[in-house]
């Protein structure tokens, strides 16, 4: 098994120390997650592994086995080719070896006798290299990878540099993929992913033989990819076992057991100095100069729990909201909204009451974010209506907010908006959302985008509207940052309505989601993990089916049952299933719309004329299906 060891390494800069002796082992074959601080020092690490950076003190050893390939959070890639022949370059080597086996057959073609045997022994040799590193299988690889993360085959043809920075960072994930390194350093590798290249990204890094340590604020990812997560903080790693969600519940009670001690190991201390105190100018001098020494001793030796993690208790959000009862402080009815040949969704309707917690989610393209501008009436539908109650108070936060003033500090921003609100009010807030001490008074117009959004975020939760509607909120945010947010929203007993591609916090926060896709909408009641699960379930009773020529059972979904349609004949063989079944094959049939789409990707369907048209004939079906049935479940469900 190759072996990456870090050993008592120091790094610093300017004066400044970010790792302090630190000693580490990553082994290929197993795939941990780095979590702390921003400015802790996850990515120096990653970059010492590199040789990019040098330790003060310490060594960093691989075995000869590892193949190191990294992806930074902005990675640079070359413009000046299409982004087909760009990624298809790292396998140039693949390219060397096919000229090299090229050349041999056409000298094979002119030889004969032991000239013929020998270049024939060589062109074997050459081939076993060929196949051995994937010669008859890059294209459709390259094509997979590329589909996966998410461009078309269209936008395989476009030169590097007319792409969008976020399309340039995906093409350098490809490339990164195909290297076939043997251990992957990720710096965020799910920036710029939408929600469906995340959970390619997951599959593969699911099948990746190799090691990986992973940068993210993604948690989700981190409770389905890794085997172990290691923490950097405070100038020091630590190690523990299991994914995202077993670190916290470990290193929550590793601060309460730490708390704990320190409360034991003060209280000795206070003790021992005490008698100190009373006896060193008294008769028993010698008696307390020998117990201060042997309190030194083993303070200097860390015997003592002297620091506690827990120094603040965690203030509360205390909203003043009126919750409406019985009535829908939201209603949209036949919504449609498309961009010249760029559709994006139609018929949308929604009918949300005070308490929802509603998720939208799905690929980008899909008109999320367009969909709460037309909620709040920034653009309007081309078609539809949206019907806001008297009593709905709407806070909206979108994602390139700029209502803060950039010469206003932090807590006066706080301020502006609560003026009842006292300094050491205020502050505290802000602590818990990270911008404790000094924090508070940095002006707004020197903040990071993520702290910009904090201060977004905190203004709109104190403004205590029974409706909130968020349009990514969590991008650009820490781990921290993104659990404080959760915390205060599980707080809020109003009405939610967030665009997020952050699975976590849908599972945190929100009951229901809406799951907007190219071919149409989805209702489910449930969270993310259950959302996926159905999907899995799905999956498994599909592949049951095809494998036994037996119809799958329908599984259960999460949508309300409505009043069937009563009298008159069916409109179409639809109409005769109730809504389970007609939910059922829905889904069904979304995923095998799903599938076909990703069939485009593989260079052997897109070279076979009657392959490529089976495809699409089987794409126009299922659309033709879905159109049907998305119908019907709606005549039923009203």
């Amino acid at each position: 098994m190759g072996t990456i060891r870090l050993q008592g390494i120091s790094k610093q800069y300017g004066g400044q120390v970010v790792l302090d002796g630190i000693d580490l082992e990553l082994h290929s074959g197993r795939t941990v997650g780095l979590v702390g601080p921003n400015g802790a020092g996850k990515t120096t690490l990653l970059r010492l592994i590199l040789g990019q950076e040098q330790p003060e003190m310490g060594t960093v050893t691989r075995s000869r086995d590892v193949r190191v390939g990294y992806l930074p959070q902005e990675p640079e890639i070359a413009e000046d080719k299409t982004l087909h022949d760009e990624v298809i370059s790292v396998f140039d080597e693949v390219f060397e070896l096919e000229t090299r086996m090229h050349d041999l057959s056409e000298r094979m073609a002119q030889a004969s006798g032991s000239e013929l045997d020998t270049l024939m022994t060589d062109y074997d040799r050459v081939n076993e290299q060929f196949i051995a590193a994937g010669g008859y299988e890059y294209e459709t690889r390259l094509r997979e990878v590329l589909g996966g993360l998410g461009f078309t085959e269209g936008e395989m043809s476009r030169p590097v540099s007319v792409l969008s920075g976020g399309q340039k960072c995906r093409a350098a994930l490809a490339r990164l993929l195909l290297q076939d390194s043997t251990y992957l350093l990720l710096d965020e590798p799910t920036n710029h992913l939408d929600i469906d290249a995340v959970r390619w990204l997951e599959r593969y890094l699911a099948s990746h033989h190799g090691g990986a340590a992973i940068i993210s604020h993604d948690r989700y990812l981190l409770d389905r990819t890794v085997d172990g997560i290691i923490e950097v903080d405070r100038r020091q790693v630590a190690y523990f076992p299991g994914n995202y969600t077993n670190y916290v519940k470990t290193s929550q009670l590793r601060a309460l057991t730490q708390d704990r001690e320190y409360a034991r190991d003060q209280a000795f201390i206070e003790k021992e100095r005490a008698f100190i105190a009373k006896h060193l100018a008294g008769q028993r001098t010698r008696e307390a100069q020998g117990r201060r020494a042997r309190l030194e001793r083993r303070i200097a030796a860390g015997e003592f729990t002297l620091e506690k993690t827990s120094q603040k208790k965690e203030l509360r959000f205390q909203f003043d909201v009126e919750v409406p009862q019985g009535r829908y402080l939201i209603e949209a009815e036949g919504l449609r909204k498309g961009y010249e040949d760029l559709p994006l969704f139609s018929e949308v309707r929604l009918a949300i009451s005070g308490g929802q917690r509603i998720g939208i989610t799905g690929p980008n393209g899909t008109g999320k974010s367009t969909l709460l501008k037309v909620l709040v009436g920034e653009i309007e539908a081309d078609d539809g209506s949206v019907r806001i109650d008297a009593k709905a108070q709407v806070g909206y936060f979108a994602q390139d907010g700029r209502e803060l003033d950039p010469d206003s500090n932090v807590l006066a921003s706080i301020l502006d908006v609560r003026p009842d609100f006292s300094e050491e009010r205020a502050r505290g807030l802000l602590g818990r959302f990270q911008f404790g001490g000094e924090a508070a008074f940095k002006r707004v117009g020197t903040l990071s985008g993520g702290e910009q959004s904090r201060v977004r975020l905190l203004r709109l939760l104190l403004k205590n509207p029974n409706v909130l509607i968020l349009d990514e909120p969590t991008n650009h945010l820490d781990i921290p940052s993104r659990e404080a947010l959760e915390a205060a929203l599980g707080d809020y007993p109003g009405t939610i309505l967030a665009v997020s591609h952050d699975r976590y916090f849908l599972d945190r926060v929100a009951d229901e989601l809406l799951v907007m896709r190219s071919g149409g909408h989805q209702h489910f009641r449930g969270n993310y993990t259950r959302y996926v699960e159905q999907l899995e379930r799905t999956r498994a009773s599909a592949g049951e089916e095809a494998a036994s020529g037996k119809p799958a059972r329908a599984a259960k979904t999460g949508r309300k049952k409505g009043p069937a349609r009563t009298g008159g004949a069916p409109r179409s063989e639809y109409d005769r299933m109730d809504l389970e079944a007609l939910e059922q094959l829905i889904m069904e049939h979304e995923e095998q719309l799903a599938n076909c789409h990703a069939q485009f990707a593989r260079s052997d369907v897109v070279k076979d004329k009657d392959a490529l048209a089976a495809v699409q004939d089987e794409v126009a079906r299922l659309e033709s299906v879905l159109a049907e049935a998305s119908a019907a479940w709606e005549r039923k469900a009203e």
